[in-house]
């Protein structure tokens, strides 16, 4: 099949990929402009850019989709399906109707459930042990078109943003696989979307990661994960901010203030929560690597009664 792909972030790599090795005729790629990154600014371009320039696929960066020069230009390439994974920018009704098979998403959880920008990390959040992938026929509305097919996975008990990310990367290869298949034979047939039964899943924010001791273990468990590796969880010890890299259930505790430190040694460091204790075992001092716990605690004099506090103004 003759395709436009339109994707941006690392997400977007391996469905890519497995389209172009399965044969189908990539006949462009689209992907956001190139943006400065780092200390130096260079100008660094986006991880499907990098795909497709290893592919020898043509690469167009619109800075607006709905020109009028862009949508000739897709016009021309006679395209008979455009699959959209992650690119950033809402397709206009032309754009949508310009393939025989339409616009085709990728999208990283089980419509209608999670629609939005971080799917992958609110379901962790949230405590989900379910989450997948949604091939859905595209309309003008954000995630809320026609569903081809869903690919369900199971979540692990001790999974992060970062494991799931990998693993949905990979069922989105597969996934859209399958569904150019369908569409190619009519196998497929569209469902509507209901309503959906969980919060819009809103794009991550740095200071959604300034734990607040004063919440449940397992929520504060969860948040530790969900927001593993970016933006990733902090709070403030005796002034100094450190990041929470992992943690795990400290089991019940009651009588202390949430924050308090319970215990610090070769364990971790016992911390009070609003409902039981969590022990953080792995954590980044700022300005340092990530290290255990117990190693860092060897060259500090944090004690018990020493309290994390929440810096609401501070910038991580």
């Amino acid at each position: 099949m003759r395709i436009v792909y339109f994707g941006t972030p690392d997400f977007a790599v391996a469905p890519l990929r497995a389209l172009s090795e399965a044969g189908h005729e990539i006949a462009l790629v689209v992907t956001q402009p190139d943006k400065p990154r780092g200390r130096g600014h260079a100008m660094q371009f986006p991880p499907v850019k990098e795909e497709a320039l290893r592919l020898g696929v043509p690469v167009a960066q619109p800075e607006r989709a709905r020109d009028a020069g862009f949508i000739d230009l897709l016009r021309a390439k006679e395209a008979e399906l455009f699959v959209v994974t992650a690119f950033g920018q809402l397709l206009p009704k032309e754009i949508l109707e310009l393939p025989r098979y339409g616009c085709v998403n990728i999208h990283a959880s089980l419509l209608p459930a999670y629609r939005g920008a971080a799917p992958i990390q609110w379901a962790i959040i949230d405590g989900q042990q379910v989450s997948g992938i949604t091939t859905m026929q595209m309309d003008e509305g954000l995630d809320t078109g026609d569903i081809l097919r869903r690919y369900p996975l199971e979540l692990s008990p001790e999974e992060t943003g970062g494991s799931l990310f990998a693993k949905l990367e990979l069922l989105g290869a597969e996934a859209i696989l399958d569904t150019v298949k369908g569409l190619e034979t009519g196998s497929i047939v569209p469902e509507k979307q209901g309503e959906t039964t969980t919060a819009y899943a809103k794009m991550l924010r740095k200071e959604m990661g300034n734990l607040d001791f004063s919440r449940d273990a397992a929520y504060i468990l969860r948040l530790i994960r969900g927001l593993d590796p970016w933006p990733g969880t902090f709070s403030y010890l005796n002034g100094k901010m450190i990041k929470i890299r992992k943690a795990e259930h400290g089991g019940d505790s009651v009588g202390h203030a949430p924050g308090e430190v319970l215990a610090a040694d070769e364990s971790g460091l016992l911390v009070q929560t609003g409902d039981g204790a969590l022990r953080i075992t792995e954590l980044q001092p700022e300005g340092k690597k990530a290290m255990a716990a117990a190693a860092w605690l060897r060259g500090t004099s944090v004690r018990p009664g020493d309290r994390f506090t929440v810096i609401r103004e501070a910038e991580n």
